[in-house]
């Protein structure tokens, strides 16, 4: 087929020269560039340093012992340490609890960890100052983690936990070497001779640190990371999905062409409203949404196999998600037009990964991100997502908070886009072609 006459030719070199091609490009890409590498890696940067108020249970469970006559209760004194040192302050937000507390707020990803102190700590610290034992039993001080509330996080608790009990076996062990040398000058007085408990264990670190997991994970929950790899489906699938939609309802309408590789289909330009146009999308992005989470479940748990339960939940809660996203998208294209993908991209994920706390724990953000957390959605589908998937879809392990934020997402956006495609419709600004596209064969 020749190629057609009745347009004007331009060649390559020719467009290559004009600045209306290279500007805006760049400009774009460049900003781009800029913004998503400043958001994500200024989220990243310190989380050690920007921690503040991470939520760890402390359990004391120490019931004190008898020693030379007195009554000691290390746990409660090591407690009262670790709540008011200065150096955990701010870092770290202690929640003094018994153990079935503590083991709740593991179960409802309430608490990044837990520290227990056992009911036989005083007993077993004054046993290596005591008689001489065949099997010594050294202190212990239990750290639980919970990788279902995050792994990041739970190994920033875990690791303030062990130094916790690194910080609490030197001072243990400074008392016992004291209480070694008074033994060991009244043996040389003719008193009775030093114990020998604590001579078989190495002074100067007694107390052992015991980790387990606090709130067990399946083997398929990808340490406690499939929970944020499901949501991204689900906001992808409603962002993408969203310019899909729109993309098949303009070539309907004749606004765009269907390009199939080399063959290029044009069909008459057909008038719509565009508060028509974005009610027909948005009818379509729900629809689709039920389907879309169909198959993302059945892709996570069915083929790759996932560790699920409350598939029903994970399917509706999937689709609700996914709607929200997708009429946010929609709004933010009839709002914007040709911006409107760069737009959503950077509202539904540029800023949204970084204060997600699906990676790094929120409260190692920087307060920019913590602020975004309150309201931007890629977080409350992550929370709802999680508790499904690791806390047995308790309302209360975010849950609840997911299902209200996208409902107002999905509602605010719905009716910020009806209004201002009303808006743009009762000023004359309509989307038809200016000059009906001519079918091609």
């Amino acid at each position: 087929m020749p190629e057609p006459t009745s347009l004007p030719r331009v060649s390559a070199r020719g467009l290559l020269r004009r600045r209306a091609v290279w500007l805006p490009s760049a400009v774009i890409l460049g900003l781009l560039s800029l913004v998503l590498s400043m958001l994500y890696l200024g989220a990243n940067n310190d989380p050690v340093g920007s921690t503040k108020d991470l939520p760890i249970a402390l359990v004391n469970s120490d019931r004190g012992a008898e020693a030379a006559g007195e009554r000691i209760d290390l746990g409660a004194q090591i407690a009262t340490q670790i709540t008011g040192s200065a150096e955990m302050k701010d870092k770290v937000s202690w929640k003094k609890v018994d153990r079935r507390t503590a083991d709740d707020l593991l179960a409802r990803g309430k608490v990044f960890g837990a520290l227990v102190i056992p009911e036989d700590f005083s007993a077993s610290v004054a046993a290596l100052a005591g008689p001489p034992q065949h099997e010594p039993h050294p202190p212990t001080m239990t750290v639980l983690t919970n990788p279902a509330a995050g792994s990041f996080g739970s190994g920033m608790a875990a690791e303030i936990n062990q130094k916790v009990v690194a910080t609490t076996s030197a001072q243990v062990g400074h008392g016992l070497t004291q209480e070694l040398g008074r033994h060991a000058g009244s043996a040389h007085a003719g008193g009775p001779a030093a114990p020998g408990a604590a001579a078989q264990l190495v002074i100067a670190d007694p107390v052992k640190a015991t980790v387990e997991e606090g709130h067990p994970l399946g083997s398929h929950s990808g340490l406690g990371l499939s929970a944020f790899f499901y949501a991204l489906v689900l906001v992808l699938g409603g962002m993408l999905g969203a310019n899909v939609i729109h993309t098949q309802v303009d070539t309907a309408l004749g606004y765009m062409a269907n390009d199939k590789g080399p063959f290029r289909f044009v069909k008459p330009a057909q008038h719509m409203t565009r508060l028509h146009h974005f009610v027909v999308c948005s009818v379509l992005m729900v629809v689709l949404s039920m389907l879309t989470s169909a198959l993302a479940m059945a892709g996570a748990v069915g083929v790759v196999g996932i560790d699920a339960s409350h598939l029903g939940l994970l399917w509706i809660f999937g689709a609700c998600a996914t709607a929200a996203m997708g009429i946010t998208a929609l709004a933010l294209l009839a709002v914007f037009g040709t911006p409107g993908p760069i737009v959503s991209m950077l509202v539904l994920i540029g800023l949204a990964i970084p204060s997600a706390g699906a990676t790094i724990p929120l409260q190692a953000l920087p307060d920019f991100y913590r602020f975004l957390a309150e309201f931007e959605p890629f977080r409350q589908v992550v929370d709802g997502v999680r508790s499904i998937l690791y806390f047995g879809a308790q309302a209360d392990a975010g849950l609840g908070r997911a299902w209200t934020m996208t409902a107002i997402g999905f509602a605010g956006s719905l009716v910020l886009g009806l209004a201002l495609t009303r808006l743009y419709d009762r000023r004359g600004l309509h989307r038809s072609a200016l000059q009906p596209a001519q079918p091609r064969p």
